[in-house]
């Protein structure tokens, strides 16, 4: 049956909004400048990812094909052979998290998570929700772990086995955890290596690292048990998702079998969704790695803009290493509702994905700080 026309007037007022909006985003790390039409054939159907991807599955409307080839692209991208790794498209980066933390407590079932407190505020959900020790470490002004702290609350606990929560890009600051500083520090301390956990929160760096030319530690070389990265974010997408990816020993230890599917199930929430496989297919596929690191580039390049436009107008903003992340002081509350900016106590952040083509927002944003310092100033 058709909707009445209050309803199609809703759905009509909906998408004006949506096409009015779609690049409205500077203050939140989403990029718009994605197309899936060719992909919008399959809407029709109801695709279910059920299960492990490298099993057969009853439910045969899925698409593990697809969803095999993204992990395998992610394994070369944070460099471990397929062969020793497992992963899956999940529902996004709080997922990701999880399922990388639930792997250390099974491994590590007394064992601690360190985390620090510019860390994302799942985070504590996830403990929660896990019921893992947990104890919160400091942070450097710049948004990193302090790692002096971070020591002390390890040689306090007296935990033999700690999991090491690692920020791969702060939510607020874009500031990368040195997990090379890390691994030296537990190595003085008289930790071997297998006997502690590193998970890596690359949640919006994930995507920007491996395509700058001196990025930091951040991959299974560099010595992570697990990641996760979003897919919504700096990929672009119009469902919200990620990439989770462990080493395949500790994954195989969480397996369920699941009769009525004949297939095992190693995630978190069981039916998937199949969709999100083929956009992330579909996206690591229509550019290569070349594009992809001109794309970065021009991100990287607008936000350094920013900081020089910002500092030039005698605003304290700056940025991370190899961060589209700008921070500066917090606007007034008309600034930042305005521009639907992401604050956090006496900061607020922009971001600059792959949809901001010029700096025209970027400028309309600073224009605006400008005036309301002086007015505030007045």
């Amino acid at each position: 049956m058709p909707l009445s026309i209050e309803n199609q007037n809703k759905l009509d007022a909906f998408w004006a909004h949506c096409v009015k909006n779609q690049y409205f985003n500077i203050g939140y790390p989403e990029s718009a400048d994605f197309d899936y039409g060719s992909l919008e054939r399959f809407m029709r159907f109801s695709l279910n990812n059920c299960g492990d991807w490298g099993e057969y599955c009853n439910y045969l409307l899925n698409s593990f094909e697809f969803e095999k080839d993204v992990i395998k692209h992610f394994a070369q991208l944070y460099r471990i052979p397929f062969s020793q790794c497992w992963g899956y498209v999940t529902n996004g980066g709080t997922e990701g998290n999880m399922f990388g933390c639930y792997l250390a407590r099974e491994l590590f079932p007394d064992g601690t998570l360190f985390y620090s407190r510019d860390t994302h505020y799942s985070v504590a959900k996830i403990v929660r929700l896990l019921r893992i020790k947990s104890q919160v470490v400091d942070a450097l002004p710049n948004g990193e772990i302090d790692y002096q702290d971070l020591m002390r609350k390890i040689e306090a606990s007296g935990d033999r086995h700690p999991i090491l929560f690692a920020n791969l890009g702060t939510t607020v600051k874009g500031a990368v955890d040195d997990i090379g500083r890390m691994q030296r520090l537990m190595s003085q301390a008289g930790f071997a290596r297998e006997d502690y956990y590193i998970h890596g929160d690359a949640a919006l760096s994930g995507m920007i690292l491996p395509f700058v030319d001196q990025p930091q530690p951040h991959n299974f070389a560099d010595g992570i048990d697990s990641i996760s990265v979003s897919g919504h974010k700096m990929i672009g997408s119009p469902i919200p998702c990620g990439i989770a990816l462990a080493r395949k020993k500790l994954v195989d230890q969480i397996s369920v079998e699941i009769d009525y599917i004949a297939a095992h199930d190693k995630t978190i929430t069981g039916s998937r969704n199949g969709h999100t496989p083929l956009l992330l297919w579909y996206a690591i596929h229509a550019a290569d790695f070349e594009e992809q690191k001109k794309r970065i580039g021009h991100c990287l390049a607008m936000a350094q803009y920013a900081v020089d436009r910002f500092q030039a107008c005698g605003i304290d903003a700056w940025r991370n290493k190899n961060s589209i992340t700008v921070v500066f002081p917090c606007p007034s509350e008309d600034v930042w509702k305005k521009h639907c900016l992401a604050t956090s106590g006496q900061y607020a952040h922009l971001i600059t994905t792959a949809h901001h083509l010029d700096s025209s927002r970027i400028d309309a944003l600073i224009d605006d700080v400008v005036a309301d310092l002086a007015e505030e100033a007045a």
